[in-house]
């Protein structure tokens, strides 16, 4: 085998490379750590017993900087992807791989990891911390009531399922404004309105949406009229894979 060869190893190697170089990746990262681990510990220096919060589950209140974190994590998955359109690395990056779809597979394999690695480390490091707060409330939880880990675990799975749809959508659009335009009207309100019809059918549909399956998720008890755990899970992977294989297929027919 020549030396230079072109293997998986390499261009997932390159891909890690693109990753961490990069300066928005790190302030991106950072951003969403921050966020997630900041407004936990305030939720809980600033509960009181009685204060109207006592019946929100408690991983959801603890980790309530997720939805802001979701936008952050989202924002780098598109630029992972259509951040190369932009500055034109694509085309040495398709001249160097020009099976393309190793690349796409490659970008989102890179993400994924670094995303749920870092989220799942936030989650586990934020819930803890801000039990000493909650401690002696009747938020006071820990890692082994029931719910508490599958929740923590969740939250990070949907994530970075969410990270990887954003993705996704960036090789789609090819632009980075055009993708979270799309990324935040089509997976973060579109739900909502659809949630709103007065009809049984729409609101069954929504709650397998992207943002409604996480909440699901990353609770430790059941939610009423939400899907089950298992259920939002799949559903997220499968929305996940279906814009990635979509991205993949244009990805084949377009000209970079």
């Amino acid at each position: 085998m020549s030396t230079y060869a072109l293997t998986p190893k390499r261009v997932l190697r390159s891909e890690w490379h693109k990753l961490w170089t990069l300066r928005s990746t790190w302030i991106t990262l950072l951003t969403a750590c921050t966020l997630t681990l900041g407004i936990g510990l305030l939720m809980g220096a600033t509960y009181e017993t009685g204060g109207g919060d006592g019946d929100v589950d408690v991983v959801v209140l603890t980790l309530i900087g997720v939805q802001f974190a979701q936008i952050a994590f989202a924002v780098l998955g598109i630029l992972v992807t259509a951040g190369e359109y932009s500055t034109g690395m694509i085309r040495a990056s398709m001249t160097t791989v020009p099976r393309r779809l190793p690349v796409l597979w490659s970008k989102a394999a890179v993400f994924g990891a670094v995303t749920l690695a870092i989220t799942l480390t936030t989650a586990f490091v934020t819930f803890p911390a801000a039990q000493l707060f909650f401690a002696g409330t009747d938020q006071e939880a820990s890692l082994g009531d029931p719910g508490v880990t599958r929740a923590l675990l969740g939250s990070s799975a949907g994530l970075t399922l969410l990270g990887l749809i954003a993705l996704g959508l960036g090789a789609l659009m090819r632009s980075v404004p055009g993708a979270i335009g799309a990324f935040i009207g089509g997976v973060m309100i579109l739900p909502e309105v659809i949630g709103m019809l007065p009809y049984d059918i729409a609101a069954d549909a929504a709650r397998y949406f992207p943002t409604k399956a996480l909440e699901s998720l990353m609770s430790a008890t059941a939610v009423p009229g939400a899907a089950s755990p298992g259920g939002a899970l799949i559903a997220l992977t499968l929305w996940a894979v279906a814009t990635l294989a979509l991205a993949g297929a244009t990805l084949k027919r377009r000209d970079v």
